[in-house]
């Protein structure tokens, strides 16, 4: 249990099947690119998961190696680290979320915490809940919302932004996003989007379709 998928759980060959069926954005078309050669490439690199994978491609001298490869060249190289490394988002910071009251985010502050993945640790069963509530004084009503925007900023590419979009559509936990329509999200999304001018343009269908994929991917042990 984490607030983050462990990587090296996650197995090359696991991971190439994946990419096999994954929606993604044209800038990481490539990665479906000779999928069988390029992972067969890997496997034999000595790679069992993403994580010695990840670990490998970070650094320079290794990067550059693999890079010599002919079945591995540098673009590709390139687009799968940064595919890689979007699978674990950074933590939304709680101060950057409109609606949170300067007294909650003081109470959080002094019980050292500052953003969703240390929160985590502190709502992830009704028992924690009620203690933090305890603790610092927020009422259990707002510790539950908070533990909502918790659980959704831990899936690929939630910013702040788009967590409170969620939730102003009703997709307030992680198994809500997971079991969504695509089609209905995305038409709620970009109804509030048009309402608010949160992004320039429209948020497309394909982005919505890759998100819910990557919601599926994400622990699912906030428990409510």
């Amino acid at each position: 249990m984490g607030y983050y998928i462990d990587l090296s759980t996650v197995s090359i060959d696991d991971y190439r099947k994946k990419l096999e069926s994954a929606y993604l954005p044209p800038g990481r078309m490539i990665l479906k690119e000779k999928l069988a050669e390029r992972f067969g490439c890997l496997k034999r690199e000595g790679f069992s998961n993403l994580l010695e994978l990840l670990l490998a491609l970070k650094k320079k001298e290794r990067f550059t190696l693999l890079a010599n490869n002919d079945c591995l060249p540098e673009a590709y190289l390139v687009i799968l680290l940064r595919e890689i490394k979007s699978i674990n988002p950074r933590p939304n910071r709680l101060d950057e979320f409109p609606g949170i009251s300067e007294k909650t985010l003081a109470g959080l502050k002094k019980a050292g915490i500052k953003d969703t993945r240390i929160l985590y640790d502190f709502v992830r069963t009704p028992q924690s809940r009620r203690g933090l509530s305890e603790t610092t004084g927020i009422p259990e009503p707002e510790v539950l919302e908070l533990t909502r925007l918790t659980d959704l900023s831990r899936i690929k590419w939630a910013g702040v932004t788009f967590v409170s979009m969620l939730l102003g559509s009703g997709y307030d936990t992680l198994e809500k996003v997971i079991s969504a329509d695509s089609e209905v999200l995305h038409r709620q999304i970009n109804l509030i989007n048009r309402e608010k001018s949160l992004y320039k343009g429209q948020i497309g269908l394909n982005d919505i379709k890759i998100f819910i994929q990557a919601a599926g991917d994400v622990p699912r042990d906030i428990e409510y």
